[in-house]
């Protein structure tokens, strides 16, 4: 058995390759529900994002890479395509790009955590159609405990990467939180609608916006449930504001020191948080020396996330450590993964004959008490334990060398034990 990857990503391919060959969660279902029309593919997971198109497979020997190549194709509604819009990796390089994928380290913001999610999604569905047996199952469980242990043990999550996402926690940490907070929004693109979601993602309660032009702030305010006002004299209805965003192309200030000081005699001193994101800079700067305002420019922000950059770099390094560990654990298992039916059965007998001659023993001798019986499972499956000792740990010694089938097959014999046929992975 091979374990591979075959996928593109952010790294092999631009965007607009990357749509070309996604694969909808009922493609994908599809495909899976019918693997076992896929000649030479064993198991298989799909993963789609917008970031990356990914199949892990077991494959039943070399052949089949042609075969897990058309399946892609199939999937993703694609004929043909280049071979270098793909990465193809085996065994070990296979292991290690998933423990990276659910980690955050291969994704275009190191440390994003959508992706173990992402993951999790993906196998469930696998699973759900019975693609998967004991290598994926192995796999992706060790990989989302990989992924969860990198974000337990590593801060590489925390710290924000976004100048949007950079504002939002910089607003909450002044303002104790923004739940039944308030906000008034200056302008109405992309950058100022995402910072509002942003906001009312951490408990925002209300948004006011405006604009020059009237209607693209109707607009924007019906997407996010807000309300506007006139963009003239705007400041006249921020009195109970908590949060003001700029986020225009004008080519002047539109929040000036002036305003905001009348308005901070209004407010007494209650705090106003100013994020001005726009280039250039649409809060005079001079707001900043107001009393109990904080102003934010996009200058600050960008300092912000740089700093957070570099502080995620260095916890990758500690991720790195924690993949090394677990990518030899996991390594450790797939090498006893041939060797495990014959031990599990012969687990599986022992215990059956145990628990038989107990079941009699407790039958014929009357008095016994619970104390009693206890004291002699305990003592029965102590026995048990060690006279298969030694078989096991010589069929594990042996997993993966020339003796191995010759152990197997003595062991089946000597206790006439019913194996199921199991699966190896050839590293």
């Amino acid at each position: 058995m091979q374990l591979v990857v075959l996928g593109l990503n952010h790294k092999t391919v631009p965007v607009d390759i990357r749509e070309q060959f996604a694969i909808s969660p009922d493609s994908a279902r599809s495909g899976l529900i019918h693997l076992d029309e896929q000649e030479g593919i064993e198991e298989a997971v799909v993963l789609s994002t917008c970031n990356r198109t990914e199949i892990y497979a077991v494959l039943k020997d070399e052949t089949a890479k042609e075969i897990l190549y058309d399946f892609f194709l199939a999937l993703s509604g694609n004929s043909e395509a280049k071979d270098e819009y793909f990465f193809y990796f085996e065994g070990e390089a296979c292991i290690r790009h998933l423990f990276e994928v659910v980690s955050g380290l291969d994704s275009m913001v190191i440390g994003e955590s959508q992706i173990l999610n992402q993951i999790k999604t993906a196998y469930t569905m696998a699973l759900e159609e019975k693609a998967t047996r004991t290598i994926l199952n192995t796999l992706f469980h060790r990989a989302i405990r990989t992924g969860k242990r990198v974000r337990t043990e590593t801060q590489i999550s925390y710290s924000a990467v976004s100048v949007s996402y950079a504002a939002v926690k910089l607003a909450e940490k002044i303002l104790g939180g923004l739940d039944d907070r308030t906000a008034m929004v200056f302008g109405a693109g992309e950058a100022a609608e995402l910072l509002v979601k942003n906001l009312q993602g951490k408990g925002l309660k209300k948004v006011i916006v405006t604009n020059r032009h009237i209607e693209k702030a109707e607009e924007l305010a019906k997407k996010i449930d807000g309300e506007t006002v006139p963009f003239k004299g705007a400041l006249q209805h921020a009195e109970d504001v908590d949060i003001i965003v700029t986020a225009t192309g004008a080519s002047q200030y539109i929040v000036k020191a002036w305003d905001v000081r009348n308005l901070m005699m209004k407010r007494k001193t209650r705090p106003l948080v100013a994020i001005d994101i726009a280039v250039p800079c649409d809060i005079e700067p001079s707001v900043g020396d107001i009393r109990h305002v904080t102003l934010y420019n996009i200058d600050d922000l960008q300092d912000i996330v740089e700093s957070n950059i570099r502080f995620r770099e260095g916890e990758a390094e500690r991720a790195k450590s924690i993949i090394e560990e677990e990518i030899e654990s996991i390594e450790d298992r797939f090498t006893y993964l041939s060797t495990r039916p014959v031990m599990v059965s012969l687990s599986d007998k022992a215990e059956e004959i145990r628990q038989r001659e107990l079941r009699h023993i407790f039958a014929k001798i009357d008095g016994l008490t619970e104390e009693d019986k206890r004291v002699l499972q305990y003592m029965t499956r102590m026995i048990v334990r060690k006279i298969l000792r030694e078989p096991m740990m010589h069929l594990n010694e042996h997993a993966g060398t020339k003796w191995e089938d010759a152990d197997k097959s003595a062991v089946t014999r000597l206790f006439k034990l019913d194996v199921r046929k199991g699966q190896a992975l050839e590293k």
